[in-house]
């Protein structure tokens, strides 16, 4: 087993797989990019409550897929094992909540290979293999898989990490935002910010909670209603949250302007300038006289964390998007809902309901799913390099 050091991080994030739900006819799925890793490798570990085997006799007992799912959910209860098949690269993925455990099938029985977990650690042990079409896993790369998942769950009762994550759909009820209308098919049609940050927010919800079943995934509106802003950062600044989590907040909007050819995407963070109280005062009311100092290193972080955020939703903007809308950048001020929230937070203008060609994208669900996947990648992306850290100042 080796660990990557927590300075690799965000080399890691390059790792990517792109793997698609195992059939029973292992159907092809696009080729997974993997990153080179520099490892060391040692044997892998045995779990208490699987039968151990020898070396000599790796053909001993050999599990099918649905046995080795069956294992790991055994291993780690509570949580369901799910499978994920390239039948180009003759890849696996094991995913059980925010873990995954990758390897390549083995060209014979019996062949060692590298079982590798979460990007960061390796073990070498026996690799399944293929009889005719169906997939065999030994005895021993069960008992590694089950064993790293069970030390990794156990770690993350400890591990610093992204507990919850508010979604905030703009305006709503008697609030429309910001209203746009253009002529389409000679009919004119009505581009409403309210009804684009709903169906945004609700699409980046389905998306987030598939991603991480473990974590809570919440909005400050589910329907047409009106939650004010007071409220809204109420909702946020009220999620529970252990000594070892964090939780973000995510506000989704659309942009207009008077000038109808002002175009593009921007995400906006808090002004560092901007001074807040972050901190539970009621946790150190007898060290009244350390809140101050306290208080601004929290700041610091919250907004080093948030811009971070939007460099990374502007970023996967970019890479999503296209030549298709500009990037107006990233950008600092103080909204309310940024400014009032005990978090890491950030505001995303997805477009202009003012400028045709935007109004166009945001009203084409195609389109519109595009940016919710930008801004859903741009989150994963954080939160992947987030918890591999520790916590960015955590880890400092």
């Amino acid at each position: 087993m080796v660990k990557i050091a927590s300075n690799s991080v965000f080399v890691l994030l390059a790792l990517v797989f792109s793997l698609s739900p195992l059939s029973a006819e292992m159907p092809d799925s696009p080729p997974a990019a993997i990153q080179p890793v520099a490892v060391t490798v040692k044997p892998a570990p045995v779990p208490a409550g699987i039968p151990a085997t020898t070396s000599d006799a790796v053909l001993a007992r050999a599990f099918s897929l649905d046995q080795t799912l069956d294992a790991l959910n055994s291993a780690i209860t509570g949580m369901r094992a799910e499978f994920h098949w390239d039948s180009f690269f003759q890849d696996g993925t094991f995913s059980l909540g925010d873990h995954q455990g990758a390897f390549t099938v083995a060209d014979r029985a019996g062949a060692s290979g590298f079982l590798m977990i979460d990007s960061r650690e390796v073990y070498t042990v026996a690799m399944p293999w293929l009889d005719r079409g169906q997939l065999v896993f030994p005895e021993t790369f069960v008992q590694a898989a089950a064993a790293a998942f069970s030390r990794y769950f156990e770690d993350d009762s400890s591990r610093f990490r992204i507990a919850a994550i508010i979604i905030d759909p703009g305006h709503g009820g008697k609030d429309s935002g910001a209203v746009g209308s253009m002529t389409l098919n000679g009919k004119q049609v009505k581009v409403v910010e309210k009804e684009i940050t709903l169906n945004v927010s609700r699409q980046l919800k389905t998306l987030l909670a598939g991603e991480y079943p473990g974590k809570r995934v919440l909005m400050t509106r589910e329907g047409d209603s009106y939650p004010s802003l007071e409220a809204r950062t109420v909702i946020a600044n009220s999620v529970p949250l252990k000594e070892n989590e964090a939780i973000i907040y995510i506000s989704i909007h659309a942009n207009s302007s008077l000038n109808k050819h002002v175009r593009g995407y921007e995400v906006w963070y808090l002004s560092p300038d901007y001074r807040r109280n972050v901190l539970d005062r009621s946790r150190y009311a007898d060290n009244a006289e350390v809140i101050p100092i306290l208080n601004a290193m929290l700041e610091e972080e919250f907004t080093k964390e948030s811009v971070i955020i939007a460099q990374s939703i502007l970023k996967a903007f970019g890479e999503t998007m296209g030549k298709s809308m500009p990037s107006r950048g990233l950008k600092a001020e103080e909204w309310f809902v940024v400014r009032n929230s005990r978090m890491p937070a950030v505001l995303v203008e997805l477009g202009f309901v003012s400028n045709r060609e935007d109004a166009l994208l945001l009203t084409n669900e195609t389109d519109l799913r595009k940016m919710t996947e930008a801004v859903y990648k741009g989150i994963v992306d954080f939160v992947g390099v987030f918890e591999r850290s520790g916590g960015f100042i955590a880890a400092q």
